[in-house]
């Protein structure tokens, strides 16, 4: 058998392959590339696209209630979380999304923040790429941003984040949350197969400069833009999915 252990490229290589598997391992290995041409002027990002249920029920069973999670109406609220591009957040609640803050009862300081989770009503104008995602269904919402701090990861703050925005978005008339997970984080990936989502397509994006180049398994397939306002709009429906009248899940199973 073949030893890595003197060469570090090699075992993360291997470890690559492994998690992504072959297709998904050279799409990040051409993204790592990209992202060291100077400047930033180039970049790749692959998505996959996902519909979670939204039903009533408790997902902690009544756990975890030291910590508590509350909505950020401001950004001049909001508690200090990882960074994002520089204008993003603002963006975000320009479009209307609204930020539940996780913490635990007994921390103060606003550096302590231990998670968060945004949600738009009315599909979303993509941080990353020129992309906007509407929703053909007014039982449909967006979530997006789904943040938990590394100290708090292994715990019950991804499960009680979850549990309030199925609350909150349940009382407004939601039945499914959509969201896109890129298609390198396969940790993500996994927290949402727990959840039990339903997969709505997949889409690559490649920028060059000005240039941007997508290619979906939805509608319109292809698109290249050339100008900032150049958008291209997906589109996605949840009217035919199948409806949970509750939610039989466990923090055990939310768990990260």
């Amino acid at each position: 058998m073949i030893s890595f252990t003197r060469f570090p490229r090699l075992q993360r290589l291997a470890a690559s392959f492994r998690q992504l598997g072959w297709c998904d391992s050279s799409w990040l290995a051409l993204a790592r590339l990209l992202a060291m041409v100077p400047g930033g002027r180039c970049a790749l990002h692959r998505y996959q696209f996902v519909a979670q249920a939204v039903a009533p029920g408790s997902l902690c069973l009544g756990r975890g209630q030291s910590i508590t999670v509350t909505p950020c109406l401001t950004q001049a609220d909001l508690l200090s979380g990882p960074e994002r591009r520089p204008g993003a957040l603002s963006e975000r609640y320009r479009q209307g999304a609204q930020c539940l803050v996780a913490r635990r009862q007994a921390e103060t300081s606003k550096a302590d923040m231990a998670g968060w989770i945004w949600l738009l009503r009315h599909g979303y104008r993509e941080d990353e790429v020129r992309a906007r995602y509407a929703l053909a269904s007014s039982q449909s919402s967006w979530d997006l941003d789904v943040w938990v701090h590394p100290a708090q990861r292994g715990g019950l703050v991804f499960a009680r984040l979850w549990e309030e925005a199925n609350a909150v978005l349940y009382a407004q008339g939601v039945r499914w949350s959509c969201s896109r997970i890129s298609r390198f984080n396969r940790a993500s990936l996994g927290a949402h197969a727990r959840l039990g989502m339903h997969a709505l397509g997949t889409a690559t994006f490649l920028r060059c400069g000005r240039w941007q180049w997508m290619a979906a398994s939805l509608p319109p397939y292809l698109h290249l833009s050339r100008r900032p306002d150049d958008l291209v709009c997906l589109d996605f429906d949840t009217s035919s999915l199948p409806h949970y009248p509750s939610l039989e899940l466990t923090c055990r199973i939310l768990k990260q």
